[in-house]
């Protein structure tokens, strides 16, 4: 059986001393150190955060920024199309315009050209006519 004589307070007294010791020692340091890597821990936690949510705000801006280069492309790229489209109807109309004009000198030339034939064989053939006529009748109609 235990005895209660003064070596239970001794014994009372150098377990509270004990835990003291061992609280101002070791427990308040190590508790200490691991609110300090708590707080760390938190604070990258926090930074990461902070981080993520830029590279989100950036990557958002980069992506607008990249939306509005492609949309001002297509329009470049329509409007150039429509300006092409515009000088190849510019240009179209100027020859159709210039067609009409063309084949009239062209007519012209041709008359002239059938025009001097026409007196070239007129008189090739008035001269072959009497020719003929000089060696049928065998005479010099002259």
């Amino acid at each position: 059986m235990v005895s209660l004589d003064y070596s239970l307070g001794i014994q009372i007294i150098n377990f509270l001393l004990l835990i003291f010791i061992l609280n101002v020692l070791l427990y308040k340091p190590i508790l200490g150190l691991i609110d300090k890597r708590k707080k760390q821990f938190e604070a990258s936690e926090t930074e990461i955060k902070r981080l993520r949510e830029t590279v989100e705000q950036k990557m958002a801006a980069y992506e607008e920024k990249l939306r509005q280069a492609k949309t001002t492309a297509v329009e470049q790229k329509n409007e150039i199309i429509r300006q092409g489209a515009d000088e190849a109807k510019t240009v179209i109309d100027a020859v159709r315009a210039e067609i009409p004009g063309m084949m009239e000198r062209f007519q012209d030339r041709m008359d002239g050209e059938i025009g001097a034939a026409k007196k070239i064989l007129t008189d090739h053939s008035q001269q072959l006519s009497v020719e003929i006529a000089e060696k049928v009748l065998g005479r010099s109609l002259r």
